[in-house]
């Protein structure tokens, strides 16, 4: 065998590539994930709303020897998709790997303070559910066909904690993460046994890490833990919340030859979260 780890000569895209959770590094969950495909030799096309934002990330990548190209498009606009997958296709011969990191939480569709259960807003969940699930549900489309026609590649779906062990608060965002893992597995079925048994779909479940969106709710101003956050920090044996970069391994090797007969799993990546009764 090759290089397990090495994706030379792979392209991938990489969506929520110009943000997500911008922990202490200053790096989102898409960047991080996107820095280390580069590392591992692929040629990366950051794919995000905010063409500057991406341009940036891709010279980010660029700047410490990786190869990047900024590929703008939203998510939720097949049209920009079908775009982007021209351009990505005009870099190479192939797209070899989909990384689907663009998500997030809604405050809106949050259980919390004013809003009850019995208050959320139709509009707020439907916002939550279609960042989440249609907003990985188009891409695949998209940027999956021409790998089941080449007959190779790899899609790698960003799920929660929150989907696997139900949590206070974040009900829309826990029901959309929710539908990622059972759409990981269904499209893991769906390709290997109709399309392309060489095309895998995995996911990654990220524990707990401290982004923009949840800042405020895990630590005060002065850097100590909210009741909530030293609640998380409590349940996760490894003490500590996780830093962006730390998902990076597991996407590489999700994204290569070292995994290539893995598909249908979703992995936690959430210091001993999830295996932790409390007790």
């Amino acid at each position: 065998m090759t290089n397990p780890f090495s994706l030379a000569g792979r392209t991938a895209v990489v969506t929520g590539g110009t943000g997500g959770l911008g922990g202490a590094r200053a790096r989102g969950l898409g960047a991080a994930v996107a820095g280390g495909l580069a590392a591992a030799g692929a040629r990366v096309g950051i794919l995000g709303r905010r063409a500057a934002r991406a341009a940036e990330v891709a010279g980010e990548i660029e700047g410490t020897g990786g190869s990047a190209f900024a590929i703008p498009a939203d998510v939720l606009d097949r049209d920009s998709l079908l775009q982007a997958r021209a351009e990505t296709l005009n870099q190479g011969d192939t797209v070899d790997i989909l990384v689907n990191a663009a998500g997030g939480n809604v405050p809106e569709a949050t259980v919390f303070g004013d809003i009850s259960f019995f208050g959320l807003s139709r509009e707020a969940f439907d916002q939550v559910v279609g960042l989440n699930l249609t907003g990985t549900l188009l891409p695949t489309q998209v940027f999956s066909e021409p790998m089941a026609s080449q007959g190779r590649g790899s899609i790698i779906n960003i799920s929660s904690m929150a989907a696997q062990q139900p949590l206070t608060r974040v009900m829309g965002y826990a029901a959309a993460k929710a539908a990622i893992d059972n759409f990981t597995r269904w499209l893991s079925v769906e390709l290997a046994l109709n399309h392309a048994p060489g095309v895998r779909v995995n996911a990654i479940a990220p524990g707990f890490f401290v982004g923009e969106q949840n800042r405020a709710l895990l630590m005060e101003p002065d850097g100590s833990l909210t009741a909530r956050g030293q609640q998380i920090v409590d349940h996760t044996p490894m003490g500590r919340f996780g830093e962006p970069d730390e998902l990076a391994g597991i996407a590489v090797w999700l994204a290569g030859d070292g995994s290539r007969f893995v598909t249908g799993t979703v992995i936690p990546v959430d210091g001993g979260f999830s295996a932790y009764s409390g007790v």
